[in-house]
């Protein structure tokens, strides 16, 4: 993705550093976050070189379309990894398809590089990557603490 985060191992990726200004981010949203951060601390506005690259050269190149592609495979792969994960621990429902969801995150991290790189300020890239998050199924179960519901008072 963007260059913050290349020469890292997935898991680091995902973990992701704790920001000195905002709490360290529950674990199913760090790379999410993580990415909504390298973004709106990219103040040069480079944006990815994957994206910008692929955008540009895979239409005529099939070796980049080919990478490109692959490179995307393995982004939905470590997504679908940690949702899964997720799911495991209760943090997202289990009922949900990890893959449609790993899908999603991926769109919208890449659609925050593109608008963060287009101008938009940092607090709507954050905004942007909470919102992302907060679609995310939770189970019946967190959704009742959230909500400070218990089920005898569902009834």
């Amino acid at each position: 993705m963007s260059s913050p985060a290349a020469g890292r191992t997935a898991g680091q990726v995902v973990d992701g550093p704790p920001s000195r200004q905002r709490p360290r981010p529950p674990g199913r949203g760090r790379y999410v976050r993580l990415m909504a951060e390298n973004t709106a601390s990219d103040t040069e506005r480079r944006g990815c070189l994957l994206a910008k690259g692929a955008a540009e050269l895979a239409q005529h190149d099939p070796t980049v379309a080919g990478r490109s592609a692959e490179t995307m495979r393995a982004l939905l792969t470590l997504l679908r990894t940690e949702i899964s994960a997720a799911q495991r621990h209760g943090d997202i429902d289990s009922a949900a398809d990890p893959e449609r969801l790993a899908a999603l995150l991926l769109t919208a991290v890449r659609g925050i590089e593109a608008v963060g790189k287009a101008g938009l300020d940092p607090e709507t890239l954050r905004n942007i990557a909470d919102t992302a998050l907060a679609v995310l199924p939770m189970p019946e179960r967190r959704k009742r603490l959230a909500t400070g519901r218990s089920p005898a008072r569902e009834n």
